[in-house]
């Protein structure tokens, strides 16, 4: 048996409807979908360091091709009509291909049915500020910013510029305009894109991700000028958020940045998806923080150890930390308790 295009667009298609998040080709091992959190190996053939190479090249269109060759590794995205979309990272393991490729689905889910609070609705009127999405890869990012550029989509007129490394769900204009750039085909990278995004009249920036000091310094001053600001960045709860983005700057110029961040910063969530009770599917659980007095004084302050306790006594003002959403599922039976003690631990430490 060939590893022929239309083969894999058949495996592709089996795995979306399988539910699966993710799918790994790799030479010498058999496809391997990832199913609600686990991998799951198909009862196929081995692939061969040829099978794995022919599938990139007819994957990728030739100015792909030709970048992967001289980088050694890419982000493409590929879709199948009527069915899903598709992110692919291509990379070489032991001299040969490897593809790991995320399952992006054609519908954007509503807020409400990821399981997020409704708060962020309250969120999305904002007219100006930082609001970032954290939490390690596979935690669902991507699908929470979607799903906030969604609801901006069909309830207010807003001019929304996104930055996407590469592109994944693709919006379609309704009350607001959606300009999608890709980084590397629209644009050469976030800072440039970013920096040009403030001449095209946005209301609302998103940010694909915030990895290094001039994406992050020239957000917070999209922040600061008027500018809704969406980011994602690999932290695990707000105060580690706070103080990555402080940190990224040199040490002369950090209390200039508690400054401003206690000024823009509008909100951090932070989430995990974890396996749900039944093991058919996945829970997201999330930690809310909301910008008020008391958060801008810990973080100019430079107190942000103390976040944490205060987020946990802010329940009111709709703050509730990771922890707090884990017990909660926890209790409504939605997680296991063996599923839910890692977590909690690596909390208490």
């Amino acid at each position: 048996m060939k590893y022929t295009l239309e083969f894999v667009q058949e495996l592709l298609i089996e795995a979306h409807k399988m539910k699966a998040s993710d799918v790994h080709l790799s030479s010498g091992l058999v496809p391997v979908f990832r199913i609600h959190g686990e991998l799951n190996q198909r009862d196929l053939p081995r692939l061969t360091p040829e099978d794995a190479e022919h599938i990139a090249r007819e994957l990728m269109d030739e100015t792909e091709w030709k970048e992967f060759n001289e980088t050694g590794e890419l982000d493409f995205s590929y879709g199948i009509a009527m069915i899903s979309r598709f992110r692919i990272n291509a990379f070489y393991q032991r001299s040969s291909i490897s593809l790991a490729i995320r399952i992006i689905p054609n519908e954007i889910p509503a807020i409400e049915q990821l399981g997020l609070p409704t708060t962020i609705n309250e969120i999305m009127h904002k007219s100006q500020g930082l609001v970032l999405v954290t939490g390690p890869t596979g935690s669902g990012k991507s699908t929470t910013l979607a799903s906030m550029i969604n609801y901006v989509n069909q309830h207010m007129n807003r001019n929304i510029i996104t930055l996407e490394d590469p592109i994944e769900y693709l919006h379609r204009h309704n009350k607001s305009v959606i300009l999608q750039r890709e980084i590397g085909l629209d644009t050469k990278g976030f800072p440039s894109g970013l920096r040009a995004a403030l001449r095209q009249d946005p209301d609302i920036i998103l940010v694909g991700e915030m990895r290094d000091l001039e994406t992050i310094s020239t957000a917070i001053t999209a922040a600061e000028t008027g500018h809704l600001v969406l980011g994602t960045l690999h932290t695990t709860d707000a105060p580690s958020t706070i103080d990555r983005i402080i940190d990224v700057f040199p040490a002369n110029q950090q209390s200039q940045i508690r400054v401003q961040l206690a000024s823009v910063m509008v909100s951090v969530i932070s989430q995990r998806l974890l396996t749900n009770q039944s093991k058919d599917g996945r829970k997201l659980v999330t930690e809310l923080l909301i910008n008020n007095s008391g958060i801008s004084n810990l973080i100019r302050n430079e107190k942000i150890y103390q976040i944490k306790s205060l987020m946990q006594t802010s329940k009111a003002q709709g703050m509730y930390t990771l922890e707090m959403s884990i017990q909660e599922a926890l209790r409504a039976g939605e997680i296991s308790s063996e599923t839910a003690k890692p977590f909690l631990k690596e909390m208490m430490v």
